[in-house]
């Protein structure tokens, strides 16, 4: 499971160090892709084989699920670490999520999710948070 907060820098090449806690729950090989709410994902490939298994059960008939799987296969690339710890994040995935210099890793449970420092401190905010968790409880997630 991943937890935690990380903050780094991507450099010049578009190369971002994972931090070491996550390496090892990433495995040697994973999928990063675009995410949700403008940042990236970032999903062991037992988990990324998990997640394709629903988009492949999507209909095809139906617009809405070719654009959900569009969106996140389209751009997703495989990856591995080098041995600094660090992955080649793609141009077209770093401007897709806005990765300039200032990087917030995040973990969520069986994912990594890779923001700009920016868009991050903007998807923070929990000033609402006693409202989201009542709604939650619908979900049959209560505290």
């Amino acid at each position: 499971m991943f937890k935690g907060e990380y903050n780094h820098t991507i450099d010049a090449k578009g190369r971002l160090i994972i931090p070491s806690k996550f390496r090892e729950l990433l495995g040697e090989k994973f999928v990063l892709t675009k995410g949700l709410d403008g940042c990236l994902f970032l999903f062991p490939m037992e988990e990324w084989e998990a997640f394709e298994l629903k988009l492949r059960a999507l209909p095809l008939t139906n617009k809405n699920a070719r654009t959900f799987s569009r969106f996140f296969v389209a751009g997703a690339a495989d990856c591995e670490l080098d041995k600094q710890g660090r992955i080649l994040v793609p141009q077209t995935l770093r401007e897709f999520a806005g990765l300039d210099k200032d990087v917030v890793l995040t973990g969520n449970l069986n994912r990594i999710e890779v923001w700009s420092k920016e868009k991050w401190s903007e998807n923070s905010n929990y000033d609402d948070m006693d409202a989201i968790a009542e709604g939650m409880q619908d979900m049959g997630i209560t505290i």
